[in-house]
């Protein structure tokens, strides 16, 4: 039984680019905190190319949800954050697909922030999902 329900554009709002405006899902939540650009010992995937960064976040927020036994299709919420949104808000939205069905989007929401943890952080995410 599914229990989430996406609904893409409400009455009166229009549609995004990608997501879902609500996600309702009942079951066990779960926060994954936000991932950067770090390969498995810790080092720094992607110096200088947001695209290499984003690759690499999903990849960490792939093998978050498999630590769970979950997969893309739990995640019910993503929120992204950017040091330059202008560069990676393009390629997030071309990438994005790769990882994520796109006939049940998440909701997310897309943020331009001055700084990440590291100077060399470009692109980090984090994931609500329900199992």
């Amino acid at each position: 039984m599914d229990r989430t329900t996406h609904i893409i554009a409400p009455p009166n709002v229009p549609a995004g680019s990608g997501w879902s405006h609500v996600v309702a899902a009942s079951g066990t939540f779960v926060a994954i905190s936000g991932q950067v650009s770090v390969d498995a010992e810790g080092r720094l995937v992607g110096k200088d190319d947001v695209e290499a960064q984003i690759h690499q976040v999903y990849r960490n927020l792939a093998a978050c949800l498999e630590a769970i036994n979950a997969g893309f299709e739990h995640v019910i919420k993503l929120t992204y954050y950017a040091t330059d949104i202008k560069a990676a808000l393009p390629l997030m939205r071309r990438i994005r697909p790769t990882y994520i069905g796109m006939d049940k989007p998440p909701a997310n929401t897309f943020v331009e922030v001055t700084a990440l943890a590291s100077p060399d952080f470009l692109f980090e995410a984090e994931a609500f999902v329900v199992l």
